[in-house]
């Protein structure tokens, strides 16, 4: 008979070759170690970029799981149980991306050659490549405001009862936090749900930064979740899982959006390695986030005063961990200004080329001690360019 090595010694042995060959060993998972520029790798380009924490990758080594296309994964049923406590909903489902929770949604609520609202420059609108009109075959009526939110009075304007000429309203799509980084008043919100159940038209919640919102009203996420009837909300940004999305909502919602999820090939099988992420998230995660807020308005304050009258920025509109601002100095080099941020380990977009807009963004793997790292690159470049 074949001699095999006891677990422990194979154990060992195996995390002393990982070392060799130049693997960190944290506890009982493995990372390669990041390539750093200068000491530092700082990445400001989204909160998607997140690692998942030490706890995540432990637990997905031993985390028990089953087959959730038949409702069988334990950890899954957990974290789609825990994800629906939270909201204040009846049940959950647990899909790939926040795009697919939103399609999802849309294809739940509505029926072929209606018409849904939302804003102008939502992210269901701008950035989800109008897969509205893809999949569930309907249209849209944009609305147009100023600070991008949705009152009663928007919604009361947009409504189309159906007729030979006019499709029928659907469903009534806001968000929370927005996309430009700004939070709706819980007043708003109401208004907007209460004139849309006034026409029994249902309401979704794009909420892919939910507990940035509820952690900058202060409140808990119910307060903005009563104002919905399904929501949908990330894990893979803010709370550091490295996947997933979770769809909120009533029992009979969920059972139809189980198949939509399904026919959009959603549907996956021993997913427990990935939903555990989604507990320590929802679990240790939220609690921090007001973290990254207060570090995202520091770093906002601090390019203002960096930049003087030669930065567009309002530091009183971040609200969460994103900073938008534009460099109106005449002459400015924006590519040279990317570049000098690349070569010292810093990370982030380019300036949006329309507008010359940049978005930093703060998150989990970013300290103050990073933000400050970075204020320091800034000011250094920008000092040099004003003495040549």
């Amino acid at each position: 008979m074949k001699k095999h090595t006891p677990k422990g010694s194979f154990r060992g042995a195996t995390l002393e070759k990982l070392r060799k060959i130049g693997l960190t060993v944290l506890g009982e998972w493995t990372m390669r170690p990041p390539v750093r520029t200068g000491g530092r790798s700082i990445n400001l380009r989204s909160d998607t970029v997140t690692q998942p924490t030490a706890e995540m990758r432990n637990a997905m080594l031993w985390v028990a799981v089953g087959d959730d296309e038949y409702g069988e994964d334990p950890t899954v049923i957990r974290l789609q149980d825990l994800a629906a406590e939270i909201t204040g909903k009846e049940a959950a489902l647990f899909v790939p991306s926040g795009l697919m929770g939103n399609q999802i949604a849309i294809m739940t609520h509505t029926k072929r050659q209606g018409v849904i609202i939302l804003n102008q420059n939502s992210h269901i609108e701008t950035l989800e490549r109008f897969a509205y009109a893809t999949l569930s075959n309907v249209g849209s009526r944009p609305i147009y405001s100023k600070d991008n939110t949705v009152s009663g009075v928007d919604v009361r304007a947009s409504i189309n009862k159906a007729s030979l000429y006019y499709p029928e309203t659907t469903l009534l799509c806001l968000e929370n936090a927005l996309i430009n980084g700004t939070v709706v008043p819980l007043n708003v919100m109401k208004s907007a749900f209460e004139t849309a159940k006034e026409f029994n038209i249902p309401v979704h919640l794009d909420g892919a930064r939910l507990f940035n919102a509820a952690t900058h009203l202060g409140v808990d996420v119910k307060y903005i979740t009563q104002y919905t009837g399904s929501v949908m909300f990330c894990l893979s940004k803010g709370l550091c899982a490295p996947i997933g999305s979770m769809l909120c909502g009533s029992k009979e919602f969920i059972e139809k959006a189980r198949h939509n999820r399904k026919m959009l090939g959603g549907g996956m099988r021993q997913a427990g390695v990935l939903a555990i992420c989604g507990i320590i998230g929802l679990e240790q995660m939220t609690g921090r986030l007001k973290d990254d807020h207060d570090n995202a308005k520091y770093m906002a304050t601090s390019l203002e005063q960096i930049f003087g009258s030669y930065i567009e920025i309002e530091p009183a509109k971040v609200h969460i961990n994103m900073v938008f601002f534009k460099i109106t100095k005449a002459g400015f080099d924006h590519e040279s200004f990317v570049e000098h941020l690349h070569e010292h380990g810093i990370i982030i977009n380019g300036r949006n080329l329309d507008s010359n807009q940049y978005r930093f963004m703060t998150h989990n793997d970013v300290r103050k001690e990073d933000v400050d790292y970075v204020l320091d690159v800034i000011t250094r470049y920008v000092s040099k360019r004003d003495a040549a």
